[in-house]
């Protein structure tokens, strides 16, 4: 049930600023604004044109608190599809706080984190998925991340899944009257059009569970391990890509003992640069901690950035890519090797044709993080390692991990469906299975929620919103 009470809140950034938006949504709307807003001309506000603007002042009684410019949009047509009011005012936190208590003086209460746009769900206004994408949108720190939620928050996904969900329907509607009509021995479905149907659609949500790798990373950013021996430059490194002095960079091995975080937008990706502990045989307790907290890392990352030098031996630097074989997933991972120090090297081809162990996926880079020679080629890796250039501008990303623990298990359901087919299983067990595939992709656009999974989600939104 949708809660009638009227709700206000700040939508703006908490602080200072030249103005701030106050919101107002509910029936009574109009008539709390009624009560506070005054013009010059007596303005009865439920009278007035849906999407006006009106300049007036905010009073309490016959004090003004400010001037204001207030905004009318009348139901169905709002952002909730209730009548709204957003009230723009002067940034002032004081200021924004008196209006509030004037609003909840007369009427109205404080909204929920997220509760305008969970009415906007309820009421018809988005699906859930799209809800979900308003929030990726207010957090997307990258191009990436905020052209992936805008297309969602504009019904790409949802589109994508409704497509499916058609089709289903349609096939279980003929499943459902074949089980009708089973005592007359009645076939309403081509078995040979019903697998190429259910293979047809496998395949969509297997497409969609797969996108997920590219999604996480587009919203959490691309983890970029930098390992590599003690006293090979990685800290150098770090401040390099960083453009800022973020590690400290010292002679003494074993400087860095915990791994370092920071991030980064490069070409419209966030990227997750991680400093770790130089890897050697060491004594000590707290290097020894660090030391294993770099191969943790390592394991999670998408990159693995191995620094070596020429300082070492060519067989040290071969040893160094080998260890680092054994320890990252050579399917799931991408790895660049970098040999540092570049000023130093007179022969550089020559190193390069003594070093054995690297993939042809692998990419063998000549660089100076001191003289920041070649950084450039490095972020250019960095950037096709994540093969965004491969993903169509119309192409459906899933980002959200609700939608892809939904989609998995869809992906069974739907599996389950093409087995059962090659089987000849009855066609009662297929029609569950249908359902249970229709039941998952129903989750994730709210045509199937419950009143955790709803809550669960708005609470992470920001209050005003």
């Amino acid at each position: 049930m949708i809660d009638q009470s009227t709700i206000c809140a700040i939508s703006t950034a908490p602080g200072n600023g030249a103005i701030a938006i106050v919101r107002l949504s509910g029936a009574n709307a109009l008539d709390i604004s009624n009560k506070i807003f005054h013009s010059s001309k007596a303005k009865d506000l439920k009278e007035q044109k849906a999407n006006t603007v009106h300049f007036g002042t905010i009073q309490e009684e016959d004090t003004i608190i400010d001037e204001v410019l207030l905004s009318i949009f009348k139901a169905p047509h709002s952002y909730t599809g209730e009548d709204s009011v957003e009230i723009a005012c002067h940034g002032a936190p004081f200021i924004q706080q008196r209006i509030l208590q004037v609003l909840l003086k007369n009427g109205a209460r404080m909204a929920r984190p997220g509760e305008y746009t969970q009415r906007a769900f309820l009421n018809g206004k988005m699906d859930l998925s799209q809800a979900e994408a308003v929030a990726d949108l207010i957090a997307s720190s990258s191009a990436a991340a905020h052209r992936v939620a805008l297309q969602q928050m504009r019904g790409g996904f949802s589109n994508e899944l409704a497509a499916l969900r058609e089709r289903l329907l349609n096939f279980i509607s003929l499943v459902e009257l074949e089980l009708d009509f089973g005592e007359e021995d009645v076939e309403f479905v081509d078995r040979s059009q019903l697998t190429k149907l259910v293979i047809e659609i496998r395949n969509l949500i297997q497409k969609l569970v797969d996108s997920f790798e590219l999604g996480n990373v587009i919203k959490n950013g691309v983890p970029v391990a930098i390992v590599g021996n003690t006293n090979v430059g990685k800290s150098t490194l770090l401040n390099a890509l960083l453009n800022e002095d973020r590690a400290i960079v010292s002679d003494i091995a074993g400087t860095t003992r915990d791994v370092i975080e920071d991030t980064i937008n490069l070409g419209g990706i966030t990227f997750r640069f991680i400093d770790t502990a130089g890897i050697r045989t060491t004594q000590d307790r707290i290097e020894s901690m660090g030391i294993e907290r770099t191969y943790s890392k390592m394991k999670q990352a998408k990159v693995v950035l191995l620094l070596v030098d020429t300082d070492r031996d060519i067989l040290s630097i071969n040893e160094s890519i080998t260890n680092v074989n054994k320890t990252i997933d050579r399917k799931a991972q991408h790895l660049v090797v970098c040999v540092n120090k570049i000023d130093l090297i007179a022969n550089p081809q020559q190193i390069a044709n003594e070093i054995k162990g690297l993939n042809p996926a692998d990419k063998l880079l000549f660089i100076s993080a001191k003289q920041k020679h070649n950084i450039e080629s490095l972020i250019n890796e960095l950037l096709r390692s994540v093969e965004l250039d491969k993903v169509n501008e119309q192409d459906v990303i899933v980002t959200n991990i609700r939608h892809f623990e939904a989609l998995k298990n869809a992906l069974g359901s739907i599996s389950r469906v093409q087995d059962g087919i090659g089987n000849q299983i009855p066609t009662d067990f297929l029609a569950q299975d249908i359902r249970e595939c229709l039941h998952f992709l129903g989750e994730i656009t709210g045509d199937i929620s419950t009143d955790e999974i709803l809550g669960n989600i708005f609470k992470n939104f920001c209050i005003g919103k």
